[in-house]
């Protein structure tokens, strides 16, 4: 047994788990990290791309998508401690193209067949995906809100195509659509965290990218994460693939030199924006599970971080909150991010806290096993029951040896 109680042989049992997707073509290549204890394995397994050979490396590049989303929260929360912003006030102050919002009488129904809000849209909404608008988990399509969203050039789906309208343009034109469901009334996947990343660059004061850096990727030593991929760098950038619905095959999503993420967004993601690394990403994560200090210095407060690390939820909030059968079960929902609530397999340890990100990459810091886990890749997954990250977990888990 190692010093961080990790099992050798039990680590080499997840390196040929994780080997066997890329033997068999599931993914070109991955990068998986195991911190416990200050003691940190990295495997580095693959290719940044499929039939290619150039070499997976410790220090490739990613698209994170949602792991974007604790970046922005703990942002927000940074902010919340200056007194720039308040948990539980209106954001009509920064954000007055939401003020007097209007609420669809049904999903499927006419834009102009609304009631008012009985109550603005606060901060915590925001954070906890309770603000009224979201992701529309059933089939939307020909839904007149869902059109609208599209005409508009909104881009709420994944993070490619981006929208082209910058910050203030997007807020415009979203704030002429009614909202879904009453503020504060069920939880709606990614929405929360675009209107946070506007909200915070203008509660800052500054460009939501530029506030990112100064207060949390410079201090915590996160050189290669931001919104895009600049021309020096482009060579350790992956290549992102979709799998085929009908085959299974990787087909390509998103290259490389004509990368999305070559050029800089007119509109910064909060929601699913960034791109990092495996060693970007776990000072990030080490920070949360040391409560908000990275060695000497102090990121954010311990309260701060044990608020966005609870369950912020109400039961009859989840219940009325589609995403998957049985998500709710073993899980809550703290200031953009997941939290574990009851232990259901051996990874689901109660108090584990992160999120994952659609195009292959998923985090969990956990205070319990005093263990922060990473794994990237970079091909498109369901993130709450891909087999690649179920075993990974899995396999983090099982290396345990205390």
């Amino acid at each position: 047994m190692s010093a961080g109680g990790l099992s050798r042989a039990r680590l080499a049992r997840m390196h040929e788990v994780m080997a066997g997707y890329v033997a068999r073509g599931e993914v070109p290549g991955l990068v998986t990290l195991v911190s416990r204890r200050g003691e940190v394995h990295v495997d580095v397994i693959g290719t940044k791309a499929a039939g290619g050979n150039d070499p997976m490396r410790r220090d490739t590049i990613f698209r994170i998508t949602s792991m974007t989303k604790p970046i922005t929260a703990a942002a927000a929360m940074i902010l919340v401690e200056e007194c720039k912003l308040r948990l539980d006030e209106p954001v009509d102050r920064l954000l007055p193209e939401l003020a007097d919002r209007k609420v669809l009488k049904r999903l499927d129904g006419p834009l102009d067949e609304t009631v008012p809000a009985r109550r603005p849209i606060t901060v915590r909404d925001l954070l906890t995906f309770r603000m009224g608008f979201g992701t529309i988990t059933q089939p939307s399509s020909d839904y007149p809100i869902q059109k609208a969203v599209n005409e508009r050039q909104l881009m709420m789906g994944p993070p490619k195509p981006r929208t082209p309208h910058g910050p203030d343009e997007w807020m415009r034109r979203f704030g002429t659509l009614p909202l879904l469901h009453q503020p504060g009334e069920q939880w709606m996947y990614n929405t929360g965290s675009h209107v946070l990343g506007v909200l915070i660059a203008r509660a800052a004061g500054q460009p939501l990218e530029t506030f990112l850096r100064e207060r949390l990727f410079e201090p915590l030593g996160m050189k290669d994460t931001g919104f895009t991929v600049p021309a020096a760098k482009l060579d350790r950038l992956a290549t992102s693939y979709w799998a085929s619905a009908e085959t299974g095959a990787l087909e390509l999503h998103d290259g490389v030199q004509d990368s999305q993420w070559s050029r800089p967004p007119a509109f910064p993601d909060g929601a699913a924006g960034l791109v990092s690394t495996i060693d970007d990403y776990l000072p990030f994560g080490q920070m949360m599970l040391d409560q908000g200090k990275h060695g000497s210095l102090r990121i954010l407060s311990r309260p701060s971080v044990e608020a966005m690390t609870t369950d912020q939820l109400t039961p009859e909030q989840k219940a009325a909150s589609a995403f998957f059968p049985g998500f709710w079960d073993s899980r809550g929902w703290g200031f953009g991010l997941e939290v574990i609530t009851r232990r259901d397999d051996l990874a689901s340890v109660p108090g584990r806290f992160g999120w994952a990100g659609g195009y292959g990459t998923t985090w969990a810091s956990d205070p319990r096993e005093q263990m922060v886990a990473i794994l990237m890749t970079q091909r498109a997954v369901f993130p709450t029951s891909s087999p690649v990250y179920l075993d990974f977990w899995t396999s983090a888990y099982q290396a345990i040896d205390d």
